[in-house]
């Protein structure tokens, strides 16, 4: 395949990944669209076109009779090939449905946060219970939202469901002791859990699409970023909220503590998804900013910590090496890792397909590799822990999470360097990443479902 072809071949890629992002058309229809506009190209080529020509030439035909042709050609207006068809005046439209229906289910979203309360269960007198079904309680609007915008089918529908339920008897029936480890486990990885089934909800169901994957990994970081402004913006409103209630000798703490945060977090998570739709020119202004300026920061902390490890490792017992061995420590590199990582597919989503490979993609090689080295150090120190202390649950946890780390971060690295020497297409980086998705997936149920009754509930 010549580079021409492979140029080609990311064109598509995007131009696919376009289409599932939208509301207009299932991705189970994606497909057809697909062959069709490969039909068109393998026509145009046999005339005489280039690939990129007949690439050209194809988006064009298709534009004039699919609307959604035309309006990702209006939304992608920085390339030719995305100006060849016109506006679509349904757009308007659909954002502002989109809108009435993200602020009636974050208002329900709310309102479903509060019902506990009712019955006595209050955030400052029982934290225990919010922490076990904070998720539950807000993580199924956003689903809805996502499956009416979609109309999806009732296979999705129960598809969605049935873990959300299935992790509210799970967290909520099975006789954790409070004091032990694996509830603060199932809590943290149903959160992972359900957020992944949101994700089928995100897609229509079609899970089994790469394309499908990347896309909600995109919206991941899109939603991340929308969330954390709406949230900086009621810290602020919070801190005058309190500031100006003092002033006439009322203390309004309690109502922040108990409704506008609460509240505030339960529509946040509704509206931020229907931000990214809505606005989403404008994120991806910010989002390979963001990676540029993130990007070389992280990897410089992951090189300090490795030149740190290395200073600072000491010998134990009878010449065993021990890296990292603070328990403390490990839990903190794991959150490094995984901020890494979670930094890593952001920028793989944020990347132009077209764009050829340069200095930013040779620092993310940089990245991958030191974390690569960072999940070394941390798995030598957890596998000295367990055979000092014996096993556990938590370190059980951070032993499979840093296996499959091991395992992601080897292969990322491999088909970076791959794509740095162009002998792979970056449509190759992203498939690797997205077929991971269902590791982590299998893994966050492993644990929360399998790791308490295996170890006492303790």
């Amino acid at each position: 395949m010549s580079g021409e072809d492979y140029r080609v071949e990311d064109q598509i890629e995007q131009w696919r990944s376009y289409l599932v992002h939208r509301d207009a058309i299932a991705p189970t229809d994606v497909d057809e669209l697909e062959g069709h506009l490969r039909d068109q190209i393998d026509g145009l080529q046999t005339s005489g076109l280039s690939p990129d020509e007949a690439f050209l030439v194809a988006v064009g035909r298709i534009g004039k009779i699919d609307e959604l042709s035309r309006e990702f050609a209006r939304e992608h207006s920085d390339r030719l090939w995305k100006q060849l068809v016109a506006d679509d005046p349904q757009a308007g439209a659909r954002r502002r449905n989109g809108l009435a229906l993200a602020v009636g289910l974050g208002v329900a979203a709310a309102l479903v946060v509060k019902i506990p309360a009712l019955f006595g269960l209050t955030i400052e007198g029982d934290p225990e219970f919010y922490a076990r079904n904070l998720a539950l309680l807000i993580l199924p609007f956003l689903a809805a939202y996502f499956l009416i915008r979609h109309r999806s089918g009732i296979g999705t529908v129960v598809a969605v469901t049935v873990p959300f339920v299935a992790m509210a008897l799970v967290l909520n029936l099975y006789p954790f002791a409070l004091d032990g480890s694996t509830l603060p486990l199932a809590v943290l990885h149903s959160l992972v859990l359900l957020w992944i089934v949101t994700g089928i909800a995100y897609v229509d169901g079609a899970w089994r699409s790469d394309r499908a994957r990347m896309d909600f990994i995109r919206f991941t970081g899109e939603w991340f970023v929308y969330l954390v402004l709406i949230a900086l913006g009621g810290a602020v409103l919070a801190a005058l909220t309190m500031g100006v209630f003092s002033t006439i000798g009322i203390d309004a703490a309690w109502f922040v503590q108990e409704w506008l945060i609460p509240c505030g977090l339960a529509g946040a998570v509704v509206i931020s998804g229907w931000l990214v739709e809505a606005k989403q020119s404008v994120i991806e202004n910010i989002a390979p900013v963001l990676t540029k300026l993130f990007t070389p920061l992280f990897t410089l902390l992951l090189l300090a910590l490795i030149i740190a490890g290395i200073i600072q490792r000491t010998v134990v017992g009878d010449g065993e090496i021990e890296v990292f061995g603070q328990r403390d420590l490990l839990i903190i590199f794991d959150l490094v890792l995984i901020v890494v990582l979670g930094l890593l597919l952001y920028s793989l989503s944020a990347h132009d397909p077209t764009e050829r490979p340069g200095w930013f993609e040779r620092l993310q090689l940089l990245l991958v590799c030191a974390a690569l080295v960072i999940d070394l150090f941390v798995l030598i120190a957890m596998i000295s822990r367990i055979g000092e202390y014996g096993a556990s649950p938590n370190k059980l946890a951070s032993l499979g999470l840093n296996l499959i780390l091991l395992v992601n971060l080897s292969g990322a690295a491999w088909l970076q360097l791959r794509f740095l020497r162009g002998t792979t297409t970056f449509g190759h980086v992203e498939r690797w990443q997205t077929a991971y998705i269902p590791v982590y997936l299998a893994w966050a149920v492993v644990v929360a479902v399998v790791f308490p009754p295996v170890f006492g509930f303790q």
